[in-house]
Order: C-alpha cells, then sequence, then structure tokens
C-alpha cells in the first residue's frame, strides 16, 4: 500500500502497524469508522484486507486531502468527514471503532506547529470526551479498539467502565524486553460479559534487533511511505 504523508506533519509509525496487527486479530466487518485517521493507514488497511468500507474522520485539511489521495491511489473506496469527532453528529452507528489517538499530555512534546500539536496532544482529543463519544455511536456488542500511554491505564479502564464497556482484549508493547510498556492496545465492547484476556507482551527489538513478531507485522501491512510538500 502506497500511502502519502506530509514531509513536514506528524508521520505515522510503529504505532499505527501494531495497532492495525491487534484490530485485526478481531476480523473487522460491517460499519467501521476511524477517529483521528491521519493519513488513513489504518482504516485503509482494514479495507485492504476486509473489504470493508470504511469512514476516516479527522479534522485536519491536510490529513483529509491525504486520505483522500492515499484511498484513490490504492483503490479504496471510503467515506471521509473532515470534522471534529467530538462535535460531529454521526447519522449512523458503527460496528467497529477505531483509533490512534493523540496521547501526549501537553507540554511534553516539543511540537513547534498547529498540525504537530493536534496530531500528539491529548488536549485536542481528551481521552474521557473521546470514550464517551464513542459510546454514543458505537451498536450494541460493538468493537471499540485503541491504543494509548501505557501509563494511563489505570484512568483508560476507570472511564470504559463508567460508560459500560467491557475490556475484552489487551495488549502491552515494549520497545524492548527489558523497558516498561509504553504503549496499550485495548479491545473494549459493550455490554459484553467476558473476561478480559490478557495477550503476551509484544516487543519490538531483541537484542537491538526487530523481533520477529515485530517483522511479520511489517510484512503483513506492506506499506510504503511517500513524503510530500502540501500548500
Amino acid at each position: 500500500m502506497y500511502l502519502y504523508q506530509k514531509a513536514n506533519g506528524f508521520l505515522f509509525n510503529s504505532d499505527a502497524h501494531f495497532l492495525y496487527d491487534f484490530i485485526s486479530r478481531f476480523s473487522p466487518k460491517g460499519e467501521l469508522l476511524d477517529v483521528g485517521a491521519g493519513s488513513g493507514i489504518i482504516g485503509l488497511l482494514c479495507a485492504r484486507d476486509f473489504h470493508i468500507h470504511p469512514t476516516l474522520i479527522d479534522k485536519q485539511t491536510h490529513n483529509t486531502f491525504l486520505c483522500q489521495q492515499n484511498a484513490r491511489v490504492n483503490q479504496i473506496d471510503v467515506t471521509i468527514i473532515e470534522d471534529d469527532f467530538l462535535t460531529f453528529t454521526f447519522s449512523q452507528k458503527y460496528d467497529y471503532i477505531i483509533s490512534n489517538p493523540p496521547y501526549y499530555h501537553q507540554g511534553v512534546t516539543s511540537s513547534q506547529s498547529d498540525h504537530m500539536a493536534i496530531a500528539k496532544e491529548n488536549t485536542h482529543l481528551p481521552i474521557a470526551s473521546m470514550i464517551q463519544k464513542v459510546n454514543t455511536i458505537i451498536k450494541p456488542k460493538g468493537h471499540f479498539i485503541f491504543c494509548y500511554d501505557a501509563k494511563q491505564l489505570p484512568e483508560l479502564l476507570t472511564i470504559l467502565h463508567e460508560v459500560k464497556f467491557t475490556v475484552e482484549d489487551i495488549r502491552f508493547v515494549h520497545g524492548t524486553g527489558d523497558k516498561p510498556a509504553h504503549l496499550i492496545m485495548i479491545h473494549a465492547r459493550k455490554s459484553s460479559r467476558s473476561l478480559c484476556k490478557t495477550h503476551p507482551p509484544l516487543i519490538n527489538f531483541m537484542e537491538k534487533e526487530q523481533s520477529e513478531e515485530v517483522k511479520s507485522i511489517y510484512q503483513k501491512t506492506r506499506t510504503y511511505s511517500i513524503k510530500c510538500h502540501i500548500k
């Protein structure tokens, strides 16, 4: 899959590939919404591999332009919405809602532009507000799959419980085997009674080389980034 990205903007990283691999374990079908789609990588991969028609929403014009171009280049039919997820009025509910949202605290990053700040800092999409909005537009027993800063897990679990989401699956991502997890991937469902399954950790590097599992994830996603300048 060829993916255009803004050369001086926020570039997708390993989080997107790891989250897509996690999402693919649950075989998405039906109506899927990608929140904060960026260049569209995760939603487009879902459409490519599971033959669904995704809806991508992002409030930045540069990102929705990239989504349009990337969908066209890869001949994938999508619906693209340029609007603020928290205030947009959706006309339908979704079977799957996925997201790689901004999760850095304000001031943690050194973003020099609004574009970068919106893509990285959680003040632009507060997780509590996001989960509450997801709760209103997801179908009964619908799937909510996302990644976030592992250090904020207690807050995530509390908010999900408050709106009656059950966390069915959790997977931690570690840079190396001897470092704490920096990312957590969560699969939650509405009104589910399932017990939570904690998956084996995903280790990015083993002895300074990418782990075999990470190599296999990149082989599965098969993406090629094309950096471009957008006026």
